[in-house]
């Protein structure tokens, strides 16, 4: 790469007050907060890619917060006061996107969302079902709402699915389109003054006593008061010392279905599966239970025994009996970590992180990125 000019030097790359590394959903709204916060402070956001390639652009676009086995399985591995607090920013979160967002902006749709039992899922409905008023009373503190869950077995035969015995309704959860969230959070970072660099991949972060140095892949420099880290499951090629991995999610489109009467998003087996509707289209995706250890993997790419599984639930249980072809397949790379929260720290005096999303990037990603903004304003 050529050496960078006296130019270049003097304006794209004049010293900042912030950098924030990564332009997913956490970094756009710590840089926008940032903004908010310091009205005239130098603000660089740095995307190694050409589009922010690891969530933000690549899930399956459930505005949502747990399904009833998600959160029955955390509250038996976590503590209890945790899990509440994580629903409540997740909650607070989604408030926060779509209000600085907007919905037109980013196609939100309020479908609710369906956890679903198939045959001989008995013993964990019924516990679901044991559990519901409990789940329903903290939910009616958190957001207002008196009966977030319900039983809804009756609309089974409307969605057509087979082998699947119960439904248990959400009455909050949306969906969206993901990219055009982003797009539309870009818009705002633009019209904000903050400064976008797309495709310079950062190598080092080295620490001075009164800069931080950014030395990029192709021998290019950038230099800032402080740096804020945001790559969720790509942290650790930065910070190798991190508690956060990451974690590989595979996904489907198919082509439009024909007189398609599913809406909505649905959920399966503590949410390691779901699927909504795009229109007439059907996504699913998941099945990283299968295969934990493999997909523990910054790599993105596509595995058969994962998509196996994922054809057969679709042919099998979702659209059963109706000729259903497949469009497209990709994947995203999630962070995750042996705890369900977020990690938002300083890791030295001028560096902080906002990492470790756990699959709830849409829900908690905007306010884990205005909470790292004020970390980091200090």
């Amino acid at each position: 790469m050529p050496n960078q000019s006296f130019w270049e030097v003097d304006s794209y790359f004049k010293k900042a007050d912030f950098a924030v590394i990564g332009s997913g959903i956490v970094g756009l709204n710590a840089a926008l907060q940032l903004r908010h916060l310091q009205p005239k402070a130098i603000i660089v956001l740095i995307e190694g890619n050409a589009t922010p390639l690891g969530a933000s652009t690549r899930n399956a676009g459930f505005a949502c917060f747990g399904s009833p086995t998600e959160l029955i399985s955390d509250l038996a591995t976590h503590e209890e006061q945790m899990v509440w607090n994580l629903v409540q920013q997740r909650w607070e979160g989604l408030q926060r996107l779509r209000q600085k967002v907007g919905d037109e902006y980013m196609d939100y749709e309020s479908f609710g969302g369906y956890e679903i039992f198939k045959t001989g899922e008995e013993a964990i409905f019924e516990q679901c079902v044991e559990q519901l008023d409990e789940l329903n009373r903290q939910f009616f503190q958190i957001t207002g709402e008196r009966t977030t869950f319900s039983v809804l077995d009756e609309q089974i035969p409307h969605f057509g699915f087979k082998e699947v015995k119960h439904l248990i309704y959400s009455k909050l959860e949306g969906q969206l389109h993901p990219a055009k969230m982003i797009i539309r959070l870009q818009q705002l970072a633009q019209a904000a003054d903050i400064q976008t660099f797309f495709g310079l991949k950062i190598n080092t972060i080295e620490e001075h006593s009164n800069k931080v140095q950014l030395h990029f892949e192709n021998a290019w420099t950038l230099c800032a008061e402080k740096v804020l880290v945001a790559t969720n499951g790509f942290a650790q090629q930065l910070m190798p010392n991190l508690a956060v991995q990451p974690a590989r999610n595979q996904v489907l489109i198919t082509k439009p279905i024909p007189g398609l009467s599913l809406k909505g998003c649905f959920h399966y087996e503590q949410g390691y599966y779901y699927f909504r509707n795009v229109g007439n289209r059907i996504l699913l995706g998941g099945g990283r239970n299968l295969a934990k250890e493999e997909e523990q993997i910054a790599e993105f790419g596509l595995t058969d025994k994962i998509q196996q599984a994922l054809i057969d639930l679709l042919h099998h249980v979702v659209v059963p009996n109706t000729k259903v072809e497949i469009e497209q397949w990709w994947s995203g790379i999630l962070g995750i970590g042996d705890v369900k929260q977020p990690i938002i720290e300083m890791t030295s005096p001028r560096v902080g992180v906002a990492v470790r999303m756990g699959g709830m990037g849409i829900a908690i990603g905007s306010l884990i990125g205005e909470k790292a903004a004020e970390m980091l304003v200090g």
